[in-house]
């Protein structure tokens, strides 16, 4: 039973959604087909797979349905945030009904293994370049939610009594420059998290700008699905 993460799955599987990926480059050619040949050599049904954001391209959920029906058949329960792109996204009790091989996460924890997965979707940090006025309130309430998955990761270790390690989960990088530092890496520090994942960035040039590796002693990881080549990383647990 391990747990295995990627982010930015990019489907497109309905059939009035016209949103071909291998226009963007190499990495995406039969993204899909590669995912799905990987996922199933790498993953069992006992396994949980972190899918952090941007699952597909629809605008609404009855076509989203044909990407999510998809990625409910692969092997593992798969545990979901939401990414800039799921515009689909609408009522999480809604959302949890659907399926018994996904749990979509919003403002609380999820428990798999001996992780608590704290996450949110982030958001644009003061430091990038496009930061503008009306991001600060999203980029704020986007804050509250992640300390809110951390208390309640907090709250769960406390009860339990568990040896659990809490995993932040963003789909957005946690800072824009890694020279900088934002509000999410602070909690990430406040809380004693050790290792945080993340999406959302394409292309070569970002992700050798991106944050990686160990930071304020917390290592971050890019999970962006063409930055993985179509293939889950296997988290295992931080040294103590």
């Amino acid at each position: 039973m391990s747990i295995f993460a990627i982010a930015d799955l990019h489907l497109s599987l309905a059939p009035d959604v016209d949103k071909p990926m291998d226009i963007y480059g190499p990495r995406w050619f039969n993204h899909v087909e590669r995912l799905e040949k990987n996922w199933r050599e790498m993953i069992t049904d006992d396994d949980t797979v972190i899918v952090a954001g941007d699952i597909s391209w629809a605008l609404k959920l009855e076509d989203a349905k044909y990407d999510l029906d998809w990625v409910a058949s692969l092997p593992g329960h798969k545990v979901i945030y939401k990414g800039n792109h799921d515009l689909w996204w609408n009522g999480i009790t809604k959302l949890n009904k659907m399926y018994d091989t996904i749990t979509f996460v919003q403002n609380d924890c999820f428990v798999a293994e001996d992780f608590v997965l704290c996450g949110t979707r982030g958001w644009l940090t003061p430091d990038n370049d496009e930061f503008k006025e009306p991001d600060e309130k999203v980029y704020r309430r986007e804050l509250m939610r992640m300390q809110s998955a951390l208390e309640a990761g907090k709250k769960y270790i406390a009860q339990s009594g568990a040896d659990a390690e809490m995993l932040g989960i963003l789909h957005f990088p946690p800072v824009s420059k890694t020279a900088s530092f934002s509000g999410f890496q602070q909690l990430f520090e406040d809380y004693g998290i050790k290792r945080v994942l993340y999406g959302h960035i394409h292309s070569e040039d970002a992700f050798k700008n991106a944050i990686k590796g160990v930071h304020h002693n917390v290592k971050y990881d890019c999970i962006s699905l063409d930055y993985l080549n179509c293939k889950p990383i296997l988290i295992e647990r931080s040294p103590k």
